[in-house]
């Protein structure tokens, strides 16, 4: 029987189809399940519908129950209907009648939510400490190869010189962008909505404050009807933010696909990093980051699904809500696989010192050569009908000498503004915060 059953038992089937994949989703949110019901039950304590005897008895075993989903022993029984039941089983089970209490103020709506929020926020952090992994080698690999030039393109076609400083300190700075849209998820994510019970608050006289506190949320989700509206707000917003780093990881997966090509032949990785054909013994496919390119865009459709999940769904909670963790959940590890292999792949990054000597990007010079005819008194327009010429007629020749020194120029990559913009937007997060009001929950 299930924790809301009264005296009728539900159709198997329907049951069945009800419960989904849930548990198996469930067991991400068991380490928060925890984490809330600590504040939880310290609160009830406060607030006299928990005894000391009861308080200490229930925080005791759910530092238990903790210790057992650290070590992966922890499960959701098939009887059990999610997390939130199984843990309350166990407390009943194993400290008896103050485990049937601890439910005393809450429902599983707020529970869930406060669960969500807790995990998002911990699944933030990764992605964020990872975010900061790839963005130091981009930022290493642009310093380092500042002075290697490239061709730039423009709608394919060879353009003006770039360079792998330029190229690298790019994907960097669109990391810096991406970070932004995750520091507002995470801004959504640390707003406590424990409290609100079923959507509408309590009678009892909870003190909201206290669990925020201690669970280290930045504030109150303060409207209860508002709080149950932010299920799948949230979620979408979070996606928002994965989707900007997916973005950028994908569009870099491509440049790399293109300046491994032969064609291009930018850059190299080791053998033992690519894949081979089962017929032609000469390729070397880059097949991680065909993979990561893949991934990348089915992340970026993931605020599109679970807005269409949730459109015009009214206020209250509705158990179409449910299913948005079998499309977001699994989204995290994807994303950070390939934030991972992304870093991993360009610890062995070969560039290639001498492209530009190839005769066929002396045309990438002809800004060059007009910029020239500009500083020595030649009207723009001028000068660039005269290189104009010069190409048609195959009298051109290029001054292969680059002088750029603005402010994220080729000879001025600016990436100590760039580490700059990222490590505030780090420092944002304020995530030893929470480690600690975490950690003091666990004592």
């Amino acid at each position: 029987m299930k924790i809301w059953q009264k005296n009728i038992n539900v159709d198997s089937f329907v049951e069945s189809f009800t419960v989904g994949n849930d548990r198996e989703m469930d067991l991400h949110l068991a380490a928060s399940d925890v984490f809330g019901s600590l504040a939880h039950t310290k609160m009830l304590n406060s607030i006299g519908l928990l005894s000391d005897s009861d308080l200490s008895a229930v925080q005791a075993e759910l530092k238990n129950i903790y210790k057992e989903i650290q070590n992966n022993t922890f499960t959701i029984d098939d009887s059990v209907e999610d997390v939130h039941s199984q843990i309350e089983m166990l407390l009943t089970e194993r400290v008896g009648e103050a485990g049937k209490k601890i439910h005393s103020g809450r429902s599983r709506n707020d529970q869930v939510l406060v669960d969500l929020k807790l995990y998002f926020r911990s699944e933030i952090q990764n992605l964020v400490m990872q975010v900061e992994g790839l963005f130091n080698k981009l930022i290493e690999l642009s310093d380092k190869h500042k002075n290697v030039l490239i061709p730039g393109y423009t709608h394919l076609q060879i353009a003006m010189p770039s360079s792998f400083g330029l190229w690298f300190g790019a994907y960097a700075e669109s990391l810096v962008d991406d970070l932004e849209l995750l520091k507002a998820a995470w801004k959504i994510c640390n707003k406590n909505p424990l409290g609100s019970a079923a959507g509408y608050g309590s009678s009892f006289p909870l003190n909201r404050s206290l669990t925020t506190e201690l669970l280290g949320f930045d504030d109150l989700n303060y409207n209860v009807v508002y709080a149950q509206m932010g299920r799948g707000k949230t979620e979408r917003i979070l996606a928002q933010g994965m989707s900007a780093v997916a973005a950028t990881l994908a569009k870099f997966a491509m440049d790399v696909c293109l300046f491994i090509n032969q064609n291009f032949g930018f850059i190299s990785f080791p053998a033992n990093l690519t894949t081979g054909s089962s017929i032609m013994p000469h390729k070397k496919n880059p097949d991680v980051f065909e993979l990561i390119r893949s991934r990348c865009n089915k992340i970026q459709a993931l605020p599109n699904e679970i807005a269409m999940m949730t459109t015009n769904l009214p206020s209250g909670y509705h158990r179409d809500l449910q299913l948005l963790k079998e499309n977001l959940f699994p989204s995290f590890q994807s994303l950070s696989d390939c934030l991972e292999i992304a870093t991993f792949m360009l610890d062995y990054i070969s560039v290639k010192e001498d492209v530009l000597n190839d005769p066929k990007y002396d045309y990438l010079f002809s800004v060059e050569v007009v910029n020239n005819e500009v500083l020595q008194g030649v009207p723009f327009r001028e000068a660039y009908r005269n290189i104009g010429l010069a190409i048609e007629q195959g009298t051109f020749k290029p001054s292969k000498v680059v002088n750029h020194t603005h402010e994220g120029s080729i000879g001025n990559l600016c990436n100590q503004e760039i580490v700059r913009m990222f490590n505030k937007n780090l420092e944002a997060f304020c995530f030893p915060k929470v480690e600690k009001a975490l950690s003091d929950l666990l004592k």
